[in-house]
């Protein structure tokens, strides 16, 4: 199996270039499975019903991040048992949502585990001992090729989970600092790994949004406007080619791609 992962979806430029390319990248590399982080679709903090239904037209199921409930009408859809998108499996019980689900398409089953790191971040539950539950549980339903996406501020964090589950899961895959990192690899017990997938959206940009307002903010240490920008951009993300029997990951390999918004 073919798999693409892409990085967090930005804005309504990141989701017109996803609109426009998927297709065309699905046909060229061979992609069967499409996964992508969708926690910054809408004016890049959250995810509104209408984005989701939009990207899920082109891609096979959305994660989320520490975004996901920015937009309070998302919660039907993270409630949906038969929907496809996930928020983080580790925030605390009662939290709405699945952290992990099965996608299945042309004869592949693709277990997907989404996490959220705790460096730097909220003090959420530990995302190895979820790891641990949701692969647990993906094997005990046949599952052998498994993608987790940690939505992570911390490299380490990242590069400690991929050990973690290295041989067990088919790809560890970062999310959310916005920066495509350039260390991808297979680790010793055949899974793929990559810090960052990086972003979907305008590169001419503060990783996503207007630089004028960003700078602002830094500058000041005062409150600016935030504006998504628009311009240059790209789409980022990793193909992971996967062993259907044993479910170890054969290849990993950065995507970028870049898109002319009309």
């Amino acid at each position: 199996m073919r798999l693409l992962f892409l990085g967090d979806i930005f804005g309504r430029a990141g989701r017109l270039a996803v609109e426009g390319l998927a297709a065309e990248i699905r046909r060229d590399e061979r992609v069967d499975v499409i996964v992508a982080n969708g926690e910054n679709v809408a004016g890049g903090i959250g995810i509104t019903p209408k984005d989701a239904q939009a990207l899920l037209a082109h891609v096979d199921l959305l994660t989320g991040g520490n975004h996901i409930w920015s937009k309070s009408e998302i919660v039907p859809l993270l409630e949906d048992p038969n929907g496809r998108i996930l928020r983080p499996l580790n925030y605390p019980p009662g939290a709405p949502g699945r952290g992990f689900a099965i996608v299945e398409r042309d004869g592949f089953r693709l277990g997907v585990v989404n996490l959220e790191g705790r460096i730097f971040m909220k003090p959420l539950d530990d995302p190895f001992r979820a790891a641990d539950e949701a692969v647990e549980k993906l094997r005990g339903e046949g599952v052998r090729m498994i993608l987790v996406d940690l939505h992570a501020e911390a490299t380490s964090e990242k590069w400690a989970m991929g050990r973690y589950l290295d041989g067990r899961v088919s790809a560890v895959i970062g999310s959310h600092s916005h920066v495509q990192t350039a260390d991808e690899r297979l680790l010793p017990n055949g899974t793929a790994f990559l810090t960052d997938a990086g972003m979907c959206g305008p590169r001419d940009s503060i990783i996503g949004m207007k630089v004028e307002g960003a700078l602002k903010r830094m500058l000041s240490q005062r409150p600016a406007a935030l504006k998504p920008a628009e311009t240059d951009v790209w789409l980022h993300g990793a193909i992971v080619e996967i062993d259907d029997d044993s479910g170890r990951a054969r290849s990993i390999a950065r995507l970028q791609r870049a898109c002319a918004l009309e």
